[in-house]
Order: C-alpha cells, then sequence, then structure tokens
C-alpha cells in the first residue's frame, strides 16, 4: 500500500476512489481534451515504467521545459513515483541561463514540449556532461532529428507498458518505496543577486501547504482553474499539480500563452491565481474599451462604476448601504458587472488571488467592486509558496492578510519577517551555508522582507530588507514601496528607484508599451516601435502626470523629484530582471551607472549604451540619448549643489 503523504501516492488513491471524474484537460486544435484520474495515472504510470527502462534510477533528477501541458506534469509525477526528482524550468530561459540550472543539479532527463525547447537544449548539450535523455512532447517538425538520446513521449512511454506487461505491479512498488520526507521538487529561485539557488521541497513541504490552502479557502472538488502560469514557479507546482492531486479537482492545459485570456473566458474557472500585472492589464483593456465605444455605452459603464465603488466602500467601512444604491447596484449588476466578468472569463470565480507584489488599490478595488473575489496571497518559494492570504471580508490593498491556519510569522528586532510552518523547505541543494544563513536551527526560516504586523495580526510587507536604506537625510528609503506606487498607474510598465545616501528620490522608468500606444493611438500620436514611442514629449508629460499622482500619496522627502524614460523594456534575457520580473537591482545599478550620476549631477540629457540579447543569444548594443524630466522646483540647481 502507497503512503498516501506522497504525490503519486496521491494519484493511485484518486485513480482508485474517483477514476472517472475528470483530473485534467488540455485544448488542443480548439477542442478541450478531458483525462479522467484512472487515464491520468495510466499516463503517468506508462512513462513513468519507460523511464525506468532508460535507466532512471532512485535520486535521478528530470528537468520539464515547455508551456503548460499535460505530459510535462505526468513526467514530474513519473519522476516521483521512481524516488526521483522533477526540476522544473522556465520555458522562455535562454539557453545559457539554463546551462547553470541543469547542470547545479546534475539533471539526468530533460522533458522538453516541443522542437524550439530540443534546440535549445541540442545548443547547449555538450555543457550537460549529466544528461543521457531527452524526451520531446510534440513531434511536430522532429521527423528528421536522429539522435540515439532523443526518444518521442509515446516511443518512452511504449516501452513502460511493455515493462508494465512483464512486471504488472512494478509502478506500485516503486511508489510505496517513498517516503513523504523525500524530496519531491527542486524549485529554483528567481536569483535576483546571482546564481539562483535550488529549494528542495519535501512532498510533506508541498502536501502540508496544499492542506494549509484548502483550509482557509472554498476549494472544492469539482473547482476548476487555468495551469498557465510559468511551471518553473513554486506557486503553479502547488495549485495546478499538489492541490489538484489533493482535492481530486481537474487543473486546464490552455492551447498557447496567446490563447489565455480566450480560453480562460471559455473555461470560466472558479478559481484563478495571477500577478498584479495581469490584473492591472486586465483593468486597462478594460479602459480601453470603454474610451473606444460610443458615448451612451461609455456613460453606463462609468456611471455603474462608480455605483460599484460607493458601494464596496460603504461595505469595506461596515456602513449600510441606501436602498436606491442597491437598486442601482443590482441594476449595474445585470448591465455592466456580470457582463464584464463574463468577457473576462470570471463570471464562475468564487476566489481570486493576485501575489508576488503589492496590487494597486485601484484595481483591487475595481474587481471586488464588480462582484470578482479577488483577495492578496503571500509566499515564497522555500515556504513552498503561501504563508499568508485575505480572508474574503478582509481584502485590502496595503497587506497580505493574516497568517494561515497552521503557519506562525513573527518580526524580528530588525524588521524582518520570519515564518514557521510545514512548508518550510529542507534547504538550498548543494548550499548548506545559504541554507544555514535563511533556515536557523530553532526552525524559523528569514524571509529576506521587512514587514510588520497590524492590530488585526495582519501582515504587511515593505521591502526587500537589504534593499531598505535611507535618504542623505536620515529619512527612511524603501525603493520597493516606491517603485509598487509608480506602478500602479497602467501606464508604467516597471521602475526602478535610487535614493540611498542621496539628496532625493529619482527613478527610471519603462512605459508599458500596449497602454501608452493605444493612448498614443487615439491622439493620433504617430511612432514607430518602443524607442520612439518612450521618448515623445507627449509621453514624458504623461508619466510626469502620472509620477506626480504617486508622490501626492508619498511623505514629501521621498517624493520622485527626477525621472527619465528607458527606450527599451527591461529584459530578463539582459539579465536586468528575473523571469518573474524582480528586478536584479546591483547588476542595473552597475549597467546604468551613468544614468544614476546623471540624476545626482544635474544633467538633463544622458547617452545610455544598452547591450540588447536576442533569444537566440546574439547581443547588440542600443545606443540613445534621454531626457532626464525635473519635478518640483529648482530640482536641477538641487542636483548640481550636490554632484
Amino acid at each position: 500500500m502507497a503512503e498516501t503523504r506522497t504525490l503519486p501516492g496521491l494519484l493511485l488513491n484518486n485513480a482508485a476512489a474517483i477514476p472517472t471524474l475528470p483530473a485534467i484537460r488540455e485544448k488542443t486544435f480548439g477542442i478541450w481534451e478531458t483525462y479522467n484520474w484512472r487515464e491520468y495515472h495510466d499516463q503517468v504510470r506508462d512513462f513513468a515504467l519507460g523511464l525506468a527502462e532508460s535507466g532512471f534510477q532512485r535520486g535521478d533528477k528530470l528537468a520539464v521545459i515547455g508551456d503548460n501541458r499535460p505530459r510535462l506534469y505526468w513526467a514530474q509525477l513519473a519522476a516521483q513515483a521512481l524516488g526521483g526528482i522533477p526540476v522544473p524550468v522556465y520555458q522562455d530561459a535562454i539557453a545559457k541561463e539554463l546551462v547553470f540550472v541543469l547542470n547545479h543539479a546534475e539533471v539526468a532527463v530533460i522533458v522538453a514540449e516541443d522542437q524550439e525547447q530540443v534546440d535549445k537544449i541540442l545548443s547547449i548539450k555538450d555543457e550537460l556532461p549529466a544528461l543521457r535523455l531527452v524526451v520531446y512532447d510534440d513531434p511536430r517538425g522532429m521527423a528528421q532529428y536522429d539522435l540515439p538520446w532523443l526518444k518521442s513521449f509515446e516511443e518512452t512511454q511504449e516501452k513502460g507498458r511493455d515493462l508494465h506487461g512483464r512486471e504488472p505491479s512494478r509502478f506500485e512498488r516503486e511508489i510505496a518505496a517513498g517516503k513523504s520526507s523525500d524530496v519531491a521538487l527542486l524549485c529554483y529561485t528567481s536569483g535576483t543577486t546571482g546564481n539562483p539557488k535550488g529549494a528542495m521541497l519535501t512532498h510533506e513541504n508541498a502536501i502540508a501547504t496544499a492542506e494549509v490552502f484548502a483550509k482557509a479557502e472554498d476549494v472544492r472538488q469539482g473547482d476548476d482553474w487555468l495551469a498557465y502560469l510559468p511551471m518553473a514557479w513554486v506557486g503553479d507546482s502547488i495549485y495546478s499539480l499538489v492541490l489538484s492531486l489533493l482535492i481530486g479537482a481537474p487543473c486546464n492545459c490552455p492551447e498557447s500563452p496567446e490563447t489565455v485570456q480566450r480560453d480562460l473566458r471559455e473555461l470560466g474557472p472558479t478559481g484563478i491565481i495571477a500577478p498584479p500585472r495581469i490584473w492591472e492589464n486586465m483593468l486597462s483593456m478594460l479602459q480601453v474599451k470603454a474610451a473606444d465605444a460610443p458615448p451612451l455605452k461609455r456613460w453606463v459603464f462609468e456611471r455603474f462604476r462608480r455605483v460599484a465603488g460607493t458601494v464596496d466602500e460603504a461595505r469595506a467601512a461596515g456602513k449600510p448601504v441606501s436602498f436606491w444604491l442597491r437598486i442601482g447596484h443590482a441594476l449595474g449588476e445585470f448591465l455592466v458587472y456580470g457582463p464584464v466578468r463574463d468577457q473576462l472569463g470570471l463570471r464562475r470565480a468564487r476566489w481570486a488571488y493576485t501575489g508576488g507584489a503589492p496590487l494597486g488599490p485601484d484595481t483591487l478595488r475595481f474587481f471586488r467592486s464588480i462582484g470578482v473575489n479577488l483577495k492578496q496571497i503571500y509566499g515564497s518559494t522555500e515556504v513552498s509558496g503561501l504563508v499568508a492570504l485575505q480572508p474574503d471580508a478582509e481584502a485590502n490593498p496595503d497587506t497580505v492578510g493574516p497568517p494561515c491556519p497552521g503557519v506562525e510569522v513573527r518580526i524580528s528586532e530588525q524588521g524582518e519577517v520570519q515564518v514557521k510552518s510545514p512548508g518550510i523547505f529542507a534547504g538550498y541543494y548543494k548550499a548548506q551555508e545559504a541554507t544555514q544563513e535563511v533556515l536557523g536551527s530553532d526552525g524559523w526560516f528569514r524571509t529576506g522582507d521587512a514587514g510588520l504586523l497590524d492590530d488585526r495580526g495582519h501582515l504587511i510587507i515593505i521591502d526587500r530588507a537589504k534593499d531598505v536604506g535611507q535618504l542623505e537625510n536620515g529619512t527612511p528609503f524603501a525603493p520597493q514601496f516606491i517603485e509598487n506606487k509608480l506602478k500602479f498607474s497602467p501606464f508604467i510598465r516597471e521602475a526602478v528607484a535610487f535614493g540611498h545616501q542621496r539628496s532625493y528620490v529619482a527613478a527610471m522608468i519603462a512605459i508599458d508599451f500596449d497602454t501608452v500606444g493605444n493612448w498614443a493611438e487615439r491622439r493620433g500620436l504617430p511612432y514607430t516601435n518602443y524607442m520612439d514611442l518612450s521618448q515623445k514629449p507627449d509621453v514624458r508629460a504623461l508619466v510626469r502626470q502620472e509620477i506626480e499622482k504617486c508622490n501626492s500619496g508619498l511623505p514629501r522627502k521621498t517624493q520622485v523629484r527626477r525621472f527619465l524614460l528607458l527606450a527599451k523594456d527591461f529584459d530578463a534575457d539582459d539579465s536586468e530582471i528575473t523571469r518573474t520580473r524582480k528586478l536584479r537591482r546591483k547588476y542595473i545599478a552597475e549597467k546604468y551607472g551613468p544614468v544614476i550620476d546623471a540624476f545626482y549631477s544635474g544633467s538633463h540629457e544622458v547617452e545610455i549604451e544598452t547591450p540588447v540579447t536576442f533569444e537566440d543569444g546574439r547581443q547588440t548594443v542600443l545606443r540613445n540619448q534621454v531626457t532626464i524630466q525635473d519635478i518640483g522646483q529648482d530640482i536641477g540647481e538641487e542636483a548640481r549643489a550636490h554632484g
């Protein structure tokens, strides 16, 4: 009998207890294909035994790379069934990025989605001495590849079926040998300050975290959610793989990244987790559509949007809602709120979460006001993705909610958030010293985040503790806090704030190309590309207005006083941000050193030389002259005085 406290053990239980219920769906050529739990089990069994026939052994590592596909989830479970460890990697990582992770993890088998990913692996194969086998999912374009170590998913499963015929109990015996303390996932951190670290999460970590979420949230066996976030992100592993196995609810794989919005609307999931940028993009899209609508439709949308906002504010404050407001809100549900939720694919959603960064208060309030139960969640890779989440009636843009049941949080004397929970990882792979730096002998994990607990016990995250500094006059300076305020604007995609040991705050801004592009088109402002659009005086004036709005909500001493618009967005391929869009601050400070000098020397122009990396690894250098804009009076003189 398999131990149920392993993920393959949960699969065995589901195949026996609910064999005909849907387990996973995949959209292919416009049609949703459903696999029940018995079929799910058989697919995993055949691939696992095929791996065993190919020499895969207990302790071996198997990497998956590609978009969310059932076979990539099955491959991870197959590796776990044999006592191996899956290593999901980012599908958009360029080849040279993959070398470090695949070598550090000593990956023996890679399961790649398609020809593009196989070609990526082929280009670095000579640098991966541990790699023995590459398996591809999609056979399109692979007919001419004749390599002894390259096999199709079907070939591997066929070998597994042959082994199953000879040893019918082999699969169950392999699963029974597993323990809840075994490492179930090797999830690499984003690597904001250097090479990523491999966090070892055990079966117990993963299952206990999913149980904590299920206790804190209304999760049901008949739920549906869309598996579209990167498979290398710990959140996808916990919610698309582990929670599905624990609850017995199906996850759904979209046809492609380009069809996610359409597939979301077709599916109408009962729960969804998305980073702030996706919620902000949804709101921006609605605003653009409303602006382009005929006058009557635009008036109706804005009118009932204000009604919804007023009702939501009253409810949040615990005040009664007047009779006429209730009538107006009911009419708005029929005319606006319901159709908007349906358009976004959120009509059935009972719960929706945002995490990874703060969400703008206007965005949070908008979605909640139209009936989307949007809340904030907080976690990290090392704690299996979950520490705190907001209850339904306590959604607040300023906090991430109280710690979940079974999770303890304390704030150190230095203001660092520390966590103890059943999801705390087993340590960093091959990095004992780094593990000891963050995981004390008392079991408390040091998150590296600066924060506090408010009077209600809700957790407030301020910034990364190492990034919190002070201005020249001693005023506390938290760059991420200011950056997030700036990014609440739909026109600003990314921002980097400077000010530590300086006389004032300055910021580099990357515009949101789509939103600003729509704004420019509505005003008849022509442009050719990102660089051309970002450097137009009208766009600079637009962003200045957005920064002034942000400044109105900041203490005077930490308001942004100078800014410039970058001629390109920050890019993970250029090492400026991680694959999860976290800033690599040290690298940015070095790369844009001339910009920082110009900010604080009083210059009004600066030449930037920016290396740009293409998807195939080729590089070029982008040179451009950028204007620095002052906000407020006499900033230039102040800068020259301190230069």
